[in-house]
């Protein structure tokens, strides 16, 4: 076998592959004796057929596949053997010249793969980056407590609609008449609000139901319908109002604080706020994090300016993606993959250069906390130690969600890393101006 690599212009590398009959004869004879042996041919006992027809049915295949085989893995052990870092992944070459199995015994298959580019980053306090903090404002408090004492509440009927109030109401349209639909405020901003404030039980209003509910799944749901007799609904109802209730925040007494909190953290109101205040610098913080992530990112991929394979990839991306994509298809969207693929050869860098790894512990830790994000969706605070890591086994058991956790822990332990390599100054801004930054990127 002889192995010979030719570099390209366009950062790819041609690796062609002689194989000799001596390389693959011995497992070529060992698979038709095998097929000899279970051949079912018109006029011969099995494992009778002779092995001259047994040549002729099948040989050439066989030396296809087998010369084939013997190649590809003798690519991938030159990459290996010879340090060649590469993007995406070894592809038979486009230029692959004709192969003849019928006469010819020595085969040259030819292989592209795509160079990674070599990260020279020197990274000083000449480099500035901004961490913004968001301020936490008065509403945005009071909104978060709203929310959390909402799972623990209790609606309360009222009078008269003020502001996101829940409404029972008959809809009738002279064709469909609906008894008890629900009307939900809170889902709704103050224009589509505005033609209930003020109106009492036993009113009537006129609505157009599409307009009220921009969602076709919503329509179908009040007026029990399915979503294909739509169209066929005169959208103009008229809604008695039959009912109006409101959320009352519950009582916070020694009950509330055992159900809110069974595991006995909370107990009292200004062990809520402390509570409620650290959820909430948790998720602001969260936010800053991601923020400061993505313009780090983004600074890195500029000042390194690695070059790409690019024509290679867009080939590559084609291969994999087995026809689900068209050229153009993978066009549109590739600006953003160079960037992805970029960052993570940058990322790779530096966990290579500053020894940083991911630990088993690291891995459970996150786990339990998406564990724990997710059971909170769901209005349940407060969860047994042993049910969360239950779960974050679970996550860690897909490949996929696992994988997600890695490259997400090591992201984190490559920022962290970089921080102190450069200038970083910290500036408290307000949740609207955080907002308009996040735009930018």
């Amino acid at each position: 076998m002889n192995i010979v690599k030719q570099e390209n212009k366009d950062l790819t590398v041609l690796v062609k592959v002689t194989v000799g009959e001596a390389d693959y004869k011995e497992q070529v004879d060992k698979t038709l004796k095998e097929y000899r042996r279970k051949a079912n041919v018109p006029g011969f006992r099995p494992g009778m057929v002779p092995m001259s027809i047994i040549n002729k049915l099948y040989r050439k295949g066989v030396v296809a596949e087998q010369a084939y085989h013997k190649a590809t893995n003798a690519v991938y052990e030159y990459v290996k053997e010879n340090n060649i870092d590469y993007v995406g992944d070894i592809l038979p070459a486009e230029n692959q010249p004709e192969l003849n199995f019928d006469t010819n015994v020595e085969h040259e298959f030819h292989y592209e793969l795509g160079l990674a580019p070599k990260v020279e980053l020197e990274l000083s306090a000449a480099d500035k980056l901004t961490y913004y903090k968001i301020k936490v404002a008065k509403d945005v408090q009071d909104n978060y407590r709203t929310n959390f004492l909402r799972r623990f509440g209790r609606l309360a009927d009222v009078e008269v609609v003020e502001s996101d109030e829940a409404i029972t109401a008959i809809l009738d349209n002279g064709e469909i008449r609906v008894e008890d639909a629900y009307i939900g405020l809170i889902s709704m901003n103050d224009e589509e609000r505005k033609p209930f404030i003020g109106k009492k039980v036993g009113d009537t209003i006129e609505v157009n139901i599409n307009e009220l509910y921009k969602n076709p799944a919503q329509r179908a749901s009040m007026l029990s319908v399915k979503d294909e007799e739509l169209e066929s609904v005169k959208p103009e109802f008229k809604v008695e109002i039959t009912k109006i209730r409101k959320f009352v925040e519950p009582e916070l007494n020694e009950e509330f604080f055992k159900m809110a909190f069974p595991a006995g953290n909370v107990t009292d109101e200004k062990g809520l706020n402390d509570f409620l205040k650290a959820q909430i610098e948790e998720e602001l913080d969260r936010e800053s994090k991601y923020l400061f992530t993505a313009q780090l990112r983004n600074y890195l991929i500029e000042k390194a300016g690695l070059k790409l394979p690019e024509a290679f990839l867009k080939r590559w991306l084609f291969v994999i993606n087995e026809g689900k994509f068209t050229m153009e298809d993978i066009e549109k969207d590739f600006e953003g993959f160079v960037k992805m693929m970029t960052w993570n050869i940058i990322r790779k860098h530096y966990e290579t250069t500053l020894n940083l790894t991911v630990g088993e512990e690291d891995m459970l830790t996150e786990a339990k906390a998406l564990a724990q994000m997710q059971f909170a969706q769901y209005g349940m605070g407060t969860v047994p130690e042993e049910t969360l890591a239950g779960y974050a086994k679970s996550i860690l058991a897909n490949k996929e969600e696992a994988q997600k956790i890695y490259d997400k822990l090591t992201e984190e332990k490559v920022v962290e890393a970089i921080k102190p390599l450069i200038k970083v100054s910290n500036k408290s801004v307000s949740t609207e101006d955080f907002a308009k930054i996040a735009q930018t990127l």
